[in-house]
């Protein structure tokens, strides 16, 4: 899962990708560059932990998030829409979390003058579905351009296309992310390779002052989500040792790290979830799509498991925890067998059989 932060100068977004990855990379600071920090984070599970005592493995490892600090975007792309690198970073992210300036700092200048999350908001929707427009117009060019000289592919397949984008056209002329926008299954595959800003999941982070209330504001999309923190209290608490963390999490009331929180908003929009694998060498989380069938989940195993795939073995987490272990779930046939057709659950633990 990779997630890009993306907002505003000086919203915040690196101070939030310190607070998710403990990092400590320069705050304040607005280039104008087009900038990228990364980081791969571990997914936290506390049923991989209770795993781990269980098994006693030489290895334990969690599921992994990558995010990535996307400085470069300042709502000025216009028509000729975002740049080939900047652009090339962004299709390349599965989600998005937005992060929007609700704090008041005179330190700080706003880079438009003043603090408005919902004009901030709007912007950067607007880049989005702007530089989508223009994809989406090049596409209908070189579509009419193969329509008109023919002899190529079938002429059903690409009125098919035309209409499809015809549809996206549309809809984002009229400033509607395609989020919003109905896809059939088979036009998914149409668009697979486009990578459009407007489609991907948006976790929208509203940058908090330290006691600040979060404002309402208007944004009902799918896939989409609006989350208030306080970036730089948060940040300072993940630079923090453990204990002294959790002390100042206590006085200030939050229940649990940003990071936490996060990831798991972040999984619902992406619709993903976790599976298991144990044994003495290893016991290690998997992360798949919801709807995922037993060789799906193999196939984020290994290619060779997917390809060769006979059977699944398969115990759900809370089971083979209230039985105490794997003998028990035997004994009193927990541990299933299930074929190419199962749907993997969350917390479901597999162990693949297959032949290749």
């Amino acid at each position: 899962m990779r997630l890009g932060i993306i907002g505003l100068p000086q919203s915040g977004k690196t101070t939030l990708f310190n607070a998710l990855t403990r990092g400590n990379q320069p705050t304040g600071v607005a280039t104008g560059k087009i900038e990228i920090h990364t980081a791969v984070v571990d997914v936290p599970d506390p049923r991989v932990d209770v795993l781990s005592k269980m098994f006693n493995p030489k290895k334990t490892i969690y599921a992994k998030v990558t995010y990535a600090d996307i400085a470069g975007l300042d709502g000025s792309a216009g028509k000729s829409g975002i740049s080939g690198t900047l652009l090339n970073q962004l299709t390349q992210m599965d989600g998005f979390l937005h992060v929007v300036r609700v704090f008041e700092d005179e330190n700080v200048p706003h880079p438009q003058g003043s603090v408005d999350p919902q004009r901030d908001l709007e912007a950067m929707d607007a880049e989005f579905v702007l530089n989508d427009l223009i994809a989406v117009e090049r596409k209908l060019e070189r579509l009419a351009e193969e329509r008109k000289k023919g002899g190529g592919r079938d002429r059903s397949a690409i009125e098919r296309e035309i209409a499809l984008f015809e549809r996206l056209q549309q809809a984002l002329s009229q400033e509607i992310p395609l989020r919003d926008i109905d896809i059939e299954p088979e036009e998914e595959k149409l668009l697979s390779g486009f990578g459009f800003l407007s489609r991907k999941p948006v976790l929208v982070v509203l940058n908090l002052s330290e006691g600040q209330a979060a404002p309402a504001l208007e944004y009902a999309h799918r896939h989409s989500q609006v989350v208030a923190l306080q970036a730089k209290l948060e940040m300072e608490i993940a630079q923090l040792p453990p204990e002294d963390a959790a002390l100042f999490m206590a006085e200030y009331g939050i229940s649990e790290p940003s990071l936490n929180r996060m990831i798991r908003l972040s999984y619902d929009l992406l619709g993903l979830q976790s599976f298991f694998t144990v044994g003495p060498d290893e016991v290690r989380a998997w992360t798949v799509r919801r709807g995922a069938t037993a060789p799906e989940a193999a196939g984020e195993i290994h290619t060779d498991l997917q390809k060769g795939f006979i059977r699944a073995e398969v115990i759900s987490y809370d089971d083979l925890i209230a039985l105490g272990g794997m003998s028990e779930a035997r004994a009193k046939g927990k541990l299933r067998l299930e074929g190419k057709e199962y749907i993997v659950k969350d917390g479901d633990i597999l162990n693949i059989r297959f032949n290749i």
